[in-house]
This record gives C-alpha cells, structure tokens and sequence, in this order.
C-alpha cells in the first residue's frame, strides 16, 4: 500500500514538475454533471480473492471548482452491491491533478455494520481533461472488514 501511495504521490509531483507544485484552488462555482460506470480496484490483500471490478452506475455533480456530490451503486470487492452518497473536497492542485478527499457513507459490505451504512474518509486524487476524467480513490483497509484498494473510477461529463 506504501508504495502504490508513494507512487500515486510521485504521479502527482511529476505532473506538476512544469507548473508550481501544490497550489490552492480558488473557490470558484461550476455546475457540472458527470456519470461513471463504476470502478476498478486493485486491491493491496491480493491473497484475499476479491472482485477488482466493481461495474455499476453513478454521478457527479461539480458545484465548484474545489467540491462536488455524489452518488451511485455498484457491484463491490466482497461481490454484493454497494450504494454510496458523498461530497467530495479538493482544494490542492498539482500540474493538472485535484487532490483532496471523499467524505460520505457506503453501504452493502457484509463485513461492515451487516452490510448496512457505515461513514468513510477516502483520500482522492482526481483528473478532467474536457469531457473525461478519472477519480483515483486511495481506499484504506480497514480490520478484516474492508480491504484497501486504490479505486480508479473512469467519468464521462454530460452537462455544463
């Protein structure tokens, strides 16, 4: 998990390495609508056979230039259907890349609270180049009841 957090990190410092490194995102609103089709995870426990693709049916809404809701359902790691509800956070820009966090809730891990809802912190890094991008999710493991993934969530944006 170390490394690929340490790669992610390098990523981001890469992209950056034409432009100042971190810089703070003005606060500007948006109104943006995106939809994605799930995700893919590579989980860190590779022993534990879990489902790596997650397919399902979800949005985002960009409100500003630093946040935005959202919400979907999709087939998760331990293969039963989670739904989640969150605001996403991110002030920090590297190069081309938003840094920040996803705060919300999940539900439908058998593990977690009997597959009820349980409420998460998720650091995130995320990518739009026109009508496209990615949310790269760096999902920690938690006890024997979820296991740590970084989660790529491919987007598409419908509306402006």
């Amino acid at each position: 998990m170390k490394r690929l957090s340490l790669g992610a990190l390098m990523l981001a410092y890469a992209c950056g390495a034409h432009a100042d490194v971190f810089n703070m995102i003005d606060n500007q609103p948006l109104s943006e609508t995106w939809l994605n089709a799930g995700f893919y995870s590579y989980h860190f426990q590779r022993d534990k056979n879990l489902n790596d693709s997650n397919p399902g049916l979800g949005a985002e809404y960009r409100f500003s230039t630093v946040a935005s809701v959202t919400a979907g359902r999709f087939y998760n790691s331990d293969r039963a259907y989670s739904n989640y509800l969150g605001m996403y956070y991110q002030p920090i820009k590297v190069g081309p890349l938003r840094i920040g966090a996803v705060v919300g809730g999940f539900s439908g891990y058998p593990k977690m609270r009997d597959g009820g809802w349980f409420p998460a912190l998720v650091p995130t890094i995320s990518y739009e180049y026109q009508r496209v991008g990615v949310n790269i999710a760096i999902v920690p493991s938690y006890k024997d009841r979820l296991y740590g993934a970084l989660s790529f969530q491919l987007k598409l944006k419908v509306f402006e």
